[in-house]
């Protein structure tokens, strides 16, 4: 269930049977031909889909997040590591204040690992907390559905083209993109990678059949779920 569709007594009396909440962990940033808030849209879809049976309260999404290497693409938004980082740690902190012990900060994007390092850093400080960091789209059967799938898939190809990170009136692409040498792309500026990107996708096909991504939402869900209901160690 949303946060933003409970009020603050709501909240209180849930805490008094479970501790459970999950953070959405996003990005504002260039995918191509797909919206700018794609890593926002599946990191609240998919957290939302995983809690509704449980009943887990799931947060706002942390819309912004670590994306230098796109700062040449309009529309794209980027946090330094140090600030993104305090974020994180403000919000554990918050929601630890305020009654909450399990903390699954669910992960949309790439460029924000360093909030893994920032939970276990966090956790050293408060033992009485238990923070699992999840990045969904790697999480081992995720990944491997994708992977026989189709294994030529990467950031803003057909693997996150899912019917609500779609514009409505834009068309994608009919090739398949050939993968980019991702080790180059780590070594450039913005300016030479958007010139070395293109359009953005790094590689593969723009787009597959819905029913292959449904496919793989569904064990992406369950995977996540599997998270939210196994030992916390607290």
């Amino acid at each position: 269930m949303k946060i933003a569709d409970m009020h603050w007594a709501q909240v209180e009396a849930y805490l008094k049977t479970d501790n459970r909440a999950i953070v959405p962990l996003g990005s504002t940033e260039q995918h191509a031909f797909l919206s700018l808030a794609t890593d926002n849209i599946l990191a609240q879809k998919i957290s939302l889909d995983a809690a509704e049976p449980l009943g887990i309260p799931v947060f706002p999404v942390q819309a912004y997040g670590i994306t230098p290497s796109f700062m040449a693409y309009p529309g794209t938004v980027t946090l330094k590591v140090e600030t993104f980082v305090a974020v994180v740690k403000d919000i554990l902190t918050s929601l630890r204040d305020t009654g909450f012990r399990r903390i699954l900060l669910l992960n949309g994007h790439g460029g924000n690992l360093p909030a893994g390092s920032a939970a276990s850093e966090w956790m050293g400080e408060n033992p009485d907390c238990s923070v699992a960091f999840h990045n969904w789209w790697i999480g081992e059967k995720t990944f491997a559905k994708v992977q026989e799938i189709d294994p030529i898939a990467s950031h803003a190809s057909w693997m996150e083209n899912f019917p609500w990170t779609r514009l409505d009136g834009v068309s994608q692409p009919s090739e398949q993109k050939p993968m980019i040498d991702l080790a180059r792309l780590r070594k450039l500026p913005p300016k030479q990678a958007r010139a070395f990107l293109g359009d953005g996708n790094f590689g593969g096909l723009y787009q597959r059949s819905d029913a292959e991504m449904n496919e793989i939402w569904d064990v992406a869900i369950n995977e996540v779920r599997d998270i939210l209901e196994g030992d916390w160690g607290v």
